[in-house]
């Protein structure tokens, strides 16, 4: 397999092993991917939707990479590529700065349908791909992918996993019509997808990137805040004009001096350009918890 100049992370390549899928596995896809579709089509962003056309998914078989990368290369310029577990920050870094997307190949079984806390074929490639195929948010990823090795510089890869998670995983986008679900997280999500803009819990705040690199993360229940962007070209503009080695030396630390600012997820911000305060009702009676499992 070709993985352009850098290849510190030619070792994590793995084949997808498309042949080796089981009939049963096939009919997990398939689950999983209708019931997803039901809650989606009204909620999803149309570049989404008009993605998994133009990528040729379907519910009737989990999708072959090689098919796949076909249309999507031709587009964009990125590829999938699958791994074997989760990949380190670096080597993710190196994967997006070269346009290819890492991927587990393994299906989650029945009786993970609703979580999974590693991520597997329906997240990645379901949740994460079919965006890739949009020009300014493949850039935005690319982008993402450079910015990491400056992270890595100031060790402040945390601060940037943040805005991964608020953004690519979790991210909301304003539309005439209200506003649409984009991140993989929530696309990938039947339980989230649903109570991200149907339940009145959640606040939804205007996406600040210097915020969002400051807002703690935890990974085990639904979200307390979302951040929405007002267009994909928006955001990678924002990550292409934005000199983040300021940036990074002021959050440097974070959490280890007492007068550095970061933020939990439930609270709202002096400064928040604040689109819904939420209720907070699902949310606290679980704060103290989930405050203890924050991750990043």
């Amino acid at each position: 397999m070709v993985v352009g100049p850098d290849t510190s992370y030619a070792h994590l390549l793995i084949d997808q092993g498309w042949k080796n899928y089981t009939t049963e596995e096939h009919a997990t896809w398939q689950l999983l991917y209708e019931r997803q579709m039901e809650v989606l089509a009204p909620q999803v962003c149309s570049e989404y939707l008009e993605a998994l056309d133009t990528l040729g998914f379907t519910s009737k078989k989990i999708p072959n990479f090689h098919e796949v990368n076909e249309r999507l290369k031709a587009i964009t310029g990125w590829q999938i590529v699958a791994t074997e577990g989760l990949v380190k920050s670096k080597a993710f870094f190196d994967m997006l700065t070269d346009r290819k997307f890492p991927s587990g190949n393994f299906i989650r079984r029945r009786e993970q349908l609703d979580y999974l806390e590693e991520p597997d074929i329906f997240h990645d490639l379901f949740g994460h791909i079919p965006l890739l195929s949009n020009q300014a948010y493949a850039d935005y990823m690319h982008e993402y992918g450079k910015g990491g090795t400056r992270a890595l510089e100031y060790k402040t890869t945390k601060n940037l996993a943040r805005l991964n998670w608020w953004t690519i995983e979790f991210g909301l986008i304003r539309k005439p019509e209200g506003l649409k679900i984009y991140g993989a997280g929530l696309c990938s999500s039947f339980g989230e997808a649903q109570y991200c803009l149907r339940d009145a819990s959640a606040h939804h705040v205007q996406f600040d990137l210097d915020r969002c690199m400051r807002t703690r993360v935890y990974i085990n229940d639904m979200q307390p805040v979302y951040f929405v962007i007002d267009s994909f070209e928006s955001l990678f503009e924002q990550a292409v004009h934005t000199d983040f080695s300021p940036m990074y030396s002021s959050i440097k630390g974070l959490g280890e001096d007492e007068q550095a600012e970061e933020y939990l997820p439930f609270d709202l911000q002096e400064g928040d350009a604040v689109l819904r305060e939420g209720t907070q009702e699902y949310i606290e009676p679980k704060r103290e918890a989930l405050t203890a499992s924050l991750s990043i």
